[in-house]
């Protein structure tokens, strides 16, 4: 088993590849397609996945892998995309970032996790931190975004918080779940795009690597460090990771597409990345044993003197 520190550095690599997000789509990507750009996000990954595991759900786990694919991306992507278009940038990152709030509610509803007064004050500040980062002058709210970004944080904590309490079936990994999400979010996707945005878009090269970019390193990977990490750790710890993702999207901004960054901005980084290492204080959580960790099972028979 991964230390704890190790295991948290490897689970940060999701939000961090997450964080990377708005550059490749505006750099790569057709415009004004969100729908179509979370579809081929999660569809193909979980294709793959559910290839590459060769593993498929059972008894509860159908309807099981098919809530928590709803939750954690058939609805977060096409909510947090509509967000995306109704409001600036940095307020659809700010109502985003209220998140770890949602989870440590229902993480105490539904897992028992108590939340202390320096996880509440954590979470604040990782959400004021954000904003100092993305929030600009002026920045207009609109209705519509801000309950369509509220409802996506809702939806990705429920799913990261069921996720928690449902653990996996047993032998199963973390790639298999992951698969068996990425597609139940895809086929919920699918019929949204299509019908809200018509045919796919011709792609050139640019987009076709974007697309392969995101759904297997953005998506593919990235969830599955993501639902490792929920299975070993509590789900507020994994959930305060969630800032590393505007603090990458800014500094790629800065380093890539020549976007300022200003003493504000550079002071919201150092709160919301303290906020993010002081989230990781809570003790780990037991979970069950992942697959990789387990034994093969010949080692298992000959132990037992079975051939």
């Amino acid at each position: 088993m991964p230390s704890r520190s190790a295991l948290i550095a490897v689970t940060a690599l999701a939000p961090v590849s997450w964080g990377t997000t708005y550059a490749v789509t505006t750099e790569f990507l057709p415009p004004d397609r969100p729908l179509f750009t979370g579809l081929m996000r999660a569809l193909p990954a979980g294709l793959a996945l559910l290839a590459l595991t060769r593993t498929l759900p059972s008894g509860t786990w159908w309807w099981r892998s098919a809530a928590l694919g709803a939750l954690n991306i058939g609805a977060f992507f096409p909510l947090l995309f509509l967000a995306a278009y109704r409001l600036p940038g940095g307020v659809a990152a700010v109502v985003g970032s209220v998140g770890p709030l949602f989870v440590v509610g229902l993480a105490a509803l539904l897992l028992g996790e108590r939340p202390t007064v320096r996880t509440l004050l954590t979470a604040i500040g990782a959400a004021f931190g954000v904003s100092l980062v993305v929030l600009t002058a002026g920045a207009a709210f609109d209705l519509v975004g801000v309950v369509a970004g509220l409802a996506s944080s809702a939806a990705m904590a429920a799913g990261t918080v069921l996720t928690k309490r449902w653990g996996r079936p047993p032998g199963v990994g973390p790639l298999a779940m992951t698969g068996w999400q990425l597609t139940a979010g895809g086929l919920v996707i699918a019929p949204v795009a299509f019908l809200v945005e018509g045919a796919p878009p011709a792609l050139d090269g640019g987009a076709v690597l974007g697309y392969a970019y995101l759904a297997l390193v953005n998506t593919a990977v990235a969830y599955w460090l993501w639902f490792r990490g929920i299975g070993r750790l509590t789900a507020t710890s994994v959930t305060l990771l969630g800032p590393l993702s505007p603090i990458t999207a800014a500094v790629v901004g800065w380093a890539a597409l020549g976007q300022a960054l200003g003493p504000v901005q550079l002071v919201g980084m150092a709160v919301a990345f303290t906020a993010t290492v002081l989230g990781q204080s809570a003790p780990r959580a037991p979970g069950p044993r992942a697959a990789e960790d387990l034994p093969p099972a010949g080692a298992v028979r000959r132990a037992a003197g079975r051939p």
